[in-house]
């Protein structure tokens, strides 16, 4: 199961209000970095089969079954501090991450 934060889906919904299309948001991973993983977000136009289909607040939210075991569990919240904003994850998955941030370990 993939959680998004009220705060999230209301980002991604405007979003998708702005683009005029797109089914939901995808969300994966990808090898990258010092740590291993990292996300990968992309709009969905054409939905996959093999997609698992979450929705909350009114967001479908996409992932392929390979991202799924590494994903499951996940909060995806949108947070503004200071002058930076953006997705914040949470995942009970992760064993940790690199220095930057950029990418985790499971």
């Amino acid at each position: 199961m993939i959680h998004l934060t009220e705060s999230a889906a209301t980002h991604i919904r405007n979003f998708l209000q702005n683009r005029g299309k797109g089914e939901g948001i995808r969300i994966g991973v990808k090898t990258s970095g010092c740590s291993g993983l990292a996300y990968v977000l992309e709009f969905v136009d054409d939905v996959e089969t093999h997609d698992q289909v979450f929705e909350q607040h009114g967001v479908r939210v996409f992932v392929d079954p390979k991202s799924l075991v590494y994903l499951d569990g996940l909060e995806m919240d949108y947070a503004k501090n200071g002058l930076n904003e953006g997705f914040e994850f949470r995942n009970p998955n992760q064993k940790g991450e690199c220095g930057c941030g950029e990418s985790f370990t499971v």
